[in-house]
């Protein structure tokens, strides 16, 4: 691949006592023999999270949507591997070693590496991307110090956890030159069912959309409520320090996990997947005032033009709450989730789009846009300013949520209007050195 400007390792790591021991490993598969795809072609990678979806991705899940995951492409070169817990790094590497041992027919393949510390995998310069799946306070802070060191980055969702997150995220990467794809999946996969429902409702198929519903309430971080008493011993082999990063120290009280019990309001881990596909449909300005409403527990959002989008699921409809949403309009509705789609009346779904109808971004698979992305330098279905549009709409929504009370918010600035007790709670001080 062809290398960018970026951090250096001495830079990265200055103060660390500890250098990174990249080793050479040369196979005839990097010359492109026996009709392999050759070592210049393919995007060396690293893997940062390594829990049920990092490893998912890498090895083979259900977000990857390719058997055997990332370490089985042959466009891919996966070169490190990180964790904070030791035991899942260490089965990562020997998992993906084996994988290539295989492949090449070098026994005893060495090339993949692993590490606790994230920052001696961004300070590689051989690795061109970076694949991160972690605790969602670290999601941001991680993916900005990625793209600063030259980077591009595919992000598992939520992307962020407070608004000037993704402020800072959309300026680093606009900054550095690099490809960012967030792993909202859905605009990409399930046999474009959610693409299908998109274009249909943009193209006036069910008349002027009125009405969203969302199945699922939004969410945001709230420190006020993140206090724990309790204290345990730290197991061996787990970096807490490290696992808590930007976040107040606290404890070791025996929870790791996504999120630690009472640090978010309402729903920031599938929300993303529904609000997604929403902003995708409704196609607001993405400068016009949004108004949040909130109602009995719920959250509404008024968007300028004229369409209202509930929290809550259609009433007596099923399909939507998988990932999925309701769209009603004046001569019908269309609800789609990621194993069914269906429209009132059933004509809507079985009229083909005209030629000149409106078309959105059409991919069918998810990692193989970023990769191709990557190549060519072209922005992702996800990029940086869609996957901080959605989670924007999430977090103020949990804002709106935590404190029982209407906003107005103003996408332009990123500030409620006339309300500071609101803005304040739109970033966090995070702990040194983590700060943005």
């Amino acid at each position: 691949m062809v290398r960018h400007a970026s951090m250096t390792r001495r830079t990265f790591l200055r103060g660390t006592a500890s250098a990174v021991a990249v080793p050479y490993v040369v196979t005839s598969s990097a010359l492109g023999a026996n009709g392999k795809r050759p070592a210049s072609e393919r995007v060396n990678m690293g893997f940062i999270g390594l829990g049920g979806q990092g490893s998912g991705h890498l090895v083979g899940g259900a977000w990857t949507y390719v058997p055997g995951g990332y370490v089985a492409r042959e466009d891919v070169q996966v070169l490190a591997v990180c964790d904070v817990q030791r035991d899942r790094r260490n089965r990562a590497r020997q998992r993906c070693n084996q994988v290539y041992a295989e492949r090449f027919g070098r026994p005893g393949y060495d090339g993949v590496q692993a590490y606790n510390d994230f920052r001696e995998v961004l300070a590689r310069e051989d690795i061109d991307a970076v694949l991160i799946a972690v605790p969602y306070h670290w999601a941001a802070p991680m993916s900005i110090l990625a793209l600063r060191s030259g980077k591009d980055v595919y992000c598992e969702k939520p992307v962020a956890i407070t608004v000037q997150e993704t402020r800072v995220m959309v300026e680093t990467a606009r900054r550095y030159g690099r490809i960012y794809q967030a792993g909202t999946q859905q605009r990409s996969e399930y046999g474009g069912k959610f693409r299908q429902a998109c274009e249909l409702v943009r193209n006036g198929r069910i008349g002027q959309l009125k009405e969203v519903y969302a199945y699922r309430p939004p969410g945001a971080f709230w420190p006020r409520a993140w206090t724990s008493d309790r204290a345990v011993p730290v197991p061996d082999g787990l970096d807490w320090d490290l696992w808590l990063g930007p976040l107040p120290w606290r404890p070791f009280g025996g929870e790791t996990g996504h999120a630690l019990s009472g640090m978010f309001i309402g729903d920031v881990n599938w929300s993303p997947h529904h609000y997604d596909i929403i902003q995708w449909t409704v196609n607001p300005d993405f400068r016009a005032p949004i108004e949040v409403k909130y109602r009995n527990g719920g959250i509404d959002y008024r968007y300028a033009n004229g369409v209202v989008v509930y929290s809550g699921g259609y009433p007596g409809e099923p399909v939507g709450g998988e990932g999925g949403a309701c769209f009603v309009g004046t001569t019908g509705r269309i609800a789609v989730d990621r194993n069914s789609i269906v429209s009132y009346p059933a004509s809507v779904l079985r009229e083909p789009l005209r030629p000149d109808d409106e078309r959105v971004y059409r991919v069918d698979s998810h990692s193989g846009n970023f990769l191709e992305c990557i190549r060519t330098r072209k922005p992702t279905i996800c990029g940086p300013e869609v996957a901080a549009y959605t989670m924007n709409a999430i977090l103020i929504g949990g804002i709106a949520l935590a404190r029982k009370r209407d906003l107005r918010w103003d996408p332009v600035t990123l500030q409620f209007a006339g309300d500071d007790a609101a803005n304040r709670l739109l970033s966090y001080p995070p702990r040194p050195p983590w700060t943005l």
